[in-house]
C-alpha cells in the first residue's frame, strides 16, 4: 500500500472484502462447500472494480493501485497475506516472523529484514491459523506451539504467547527445488572427487552419519545420496516431521512420528518407529534426525546386519556427532555403561560427513572422516576429505575446496564386495 491515498485505499479494501464475503458465503440452508481459488477471487475483484470504476477514479485509485489492491486481497483471502510473495520467491529459503511488525527472510544463506508487516497480532494469527489448517494441525492453550509440514513440503513452526513475548511467531523453512549432485558441485558445496566417493560409499552400504548445524543442507544431501541407492532396494525413512524427499523412488515406506493429543495420549515416538522399521524387511533405513533413545536401536541395527544406514544429527564436528550419538543412547532407559555405548558407536558408524555454513552464506561439506576406533581420550577419526582454503573460487564457487587427504578408507573391502572399482587417484591429494 502506498502513502498517497491511504484512507481511500483502506476504504476500497474493506468494501471489496465485504463484496467477496457476499459472493462466497452460502445461502442459509445451503450446505455446498465453496472452494476459493486465486483465479476466481481475482476475477470477481476485477469485476467489482470495473463496476465501480468511477468511484475508484474519483478517489485517486490509479490502475497501479487497483492492481496492488487485487493482489493484496487475493493474498489475504486465498494466500498467506504479506508472506505470499516470499512463499513463491525461488530465492527465499526461510521466512521468519517475529511478531506482526518484523518479517525476515533468508536468501542465499543471508538474512535480511523485509518491508512486509501485518496489520496487528490478530491479522498475524489469522494467517497462522490458515497455515495450521493447511498443515492439518492445531495449537491449544496448554500447547501453544506446533511443528508440522505444509502441503508443498515446507517446514512450519509456530510459537504463540504466553511462551513468546514478541507476539505470534512463525518460521517457515521452504521446500526448495530438488538439487542434483551437479548442482551442489557447481555451488562449491562438494568437489567432484568427494561426490564420486560418497556415491560409492552409498552403493557399498557404508553406515554414515550426516552432521551439521541448523540449515546446513543435511536433508538436501540425504535426498541427493538416496539417488545412489538401487531402485530395487526397499527404503524405510523415519522422521519426526515429514521433510525428506526421495525423488523417483517407488519402493519407499515413510514413517512419521505422532505427538500426543490434548489428553496426553496417542504419542508414537521415533524409537517406536525405528523398532517397527526393523520388522519391515528394509534394505535401507534413513533416520531423519536422532533425538533420543532411538539412537540405541539404530546403532544396534547397524551392528546386526542393517548396512547402509543414513542418520542425521545436529553437531558442529564429526567427533561431537559421535559423542552426541553416544549421549542419545544413554537416553534409551537402559542402564548401559558409557564405555559400552562408546564402543558400539565406534564399531557401528563407519563414516561421518560434516556440513557447515560459511561466512559467505554458502553451505558446504567441510569434512568427510572415517571412524577408526575409540581410546581413553574419546573417538578416533581420520579425515578422508577436508576443506583446503588455499583453493581459489571461480564463478559462484566459494574459495576453498574439498580435497582428499591421502588417507585410504578402512572399508575398501566393501567396495570390492559390491564390484566397485576404486581408482587410487581418488584419494591422492593434488
Amino acid at each position: 500500500m502506498t502513502t498517497e491515498q491511504p484512507a481511500a485505499y483502506q476504504q476500497a479494501k474493506r468494501k471489496l472484502k465485504m463484496r467477496l464475503a457476499e459472493l462466497f458465503t452460502p445461502a442459509p440452508g445451503d450446505r455446498t462447500y465453496i472452494r476459493l481459488d486465486r483465479d476466481s477471487v481475482t476475477t470477481h475483484l476485477r469485476q467489482a472494480i470495473a463496476a465501480a470504476s468511477g468511484d475508484f477514479k474519483q478517489n485517486g485509485m490509479t490502475p497501479e493501485l487497483q492492481e496492488q489492491l487485487i493482489h493484496e486481497l487475493a493474498d489475504e483471502v486465498v494466500g498467506v497475506g504479506p508472506l505470499e510473495p516470499f512463499m513463491t520467491d525461488p530465492e527465499v529459503s526461510e521466512i521468519m516472523v517475529n511478531g506482526p511488525g518484523q518479517v525476515y527472510v533468508e536468501r542465499h544463506g543471508r538474512l535480511e529484514r523485509t518491508t512486509a508487516v501485518f496489520r496487528d497480532a490478530n491479522h498475524l494469527r489469522q494467517v497462522i491459523e490458515r497455515l495450521l489448517d493447511m498443515a492439518g494441525v492445531g495449537v491449544t492453550e496448554s500447547e501453544p506451539y506446533a511443528d508440522a509440514s505444509l502441503p508443498d513440503g515446507s517446514r512450519l513452526n509456530v510459537v504463540l504467547p504466553p511462551i513468546v513475548m514478541n507476539g505470534p511467531t512463525l518460521t517457515i523453512r521452504r521446500k526448495m527445488k530438488q538439487m542434483s549432485v551437479e548442482d551442489i558441485i557447481s555451488l562449491g558445496s562438494i568437489s567432484p572427487k568427494a561426490a564420486q566417493f560418497l556415491d560409492m560409499c552409498v552403493k557399498a552400504r557404508i553406515n554414515m552419519v550426516l552432521a551439521g548445524g541448523t540449515s546446513t543442507g543435511k536433508t538436501t544431501l540425504v535426498s541427493i545420496l538416496s539417488k545412489c541407492i538401487s531402485p530395487e532396494e526397499r527404503i524405510v525413512t523415519i522422521e519426526n516431521v515429514a521433510e525428506l524427499e526421495l525423488p523417483g523412488r517407488e519402493h519407499w515406506v515413510r514413517l512419521i512420528a505422532k505427538p500426543a493429543n490434548a489428553e496426553g495420549r496417542g504419542e508414537i515416538t521415533l524409537r517406536t518407529l525405528v523398532k517397527n522399521a526393523l520388522r519391515m524387511r528394509p534394505d535401507r533405513i534413513i533416520l531423519g534426525e536422532a533425538r533420543g533413545g532411538e539412537a540405541l536401536d539404530i546403532v544396534q541395527a547397524m551392528q546386526t546386519g542393517h548396512d547402509g544406514v543414513l542418520t542425521v544429527l545436529h553437531a558442529n564436528s564429526p567427533t561431537a556427532a559421535l559423542e552426541r550419538l553416544e549421549t542419545l543412547m544413554l537416553m534409551s532407559g537402559l542402564e548401559l555403561p558409557l564405555s559400552v555405548c562408546k564402543q558400539q558407536v565406534a564399531s557401528a558408524v563407519e563414516m561421518v560427513v560434516q556440513l557447515s555454513r560459511f561466512p559467505d552464506g554458502s553451505r558446504r561439506i567441510e569434512q568427510i572422516v572415517q571412524v577408526s576406533g575409540v581410546s581413553a581420550e574419546g573417538f578416533l577419526v581420520e579425515p578422508l576429505f577436508e576443506i583446503d582454503e588455499a583453493i581459489p573460487g571461480h564463478g559462484s564457487t566459494p574459495r576453498g575446496g574439498l580435497v582428499p587427504t591421502g588417507t585410504r578408507p578402512r572399508f575398501m573391502k566393501k567396495f570390492v564386495r559390491y564390484n566397485l572399482e576404486v581408482s587410487p587417484e581418488l584419494f591422492q591429494r593434488t
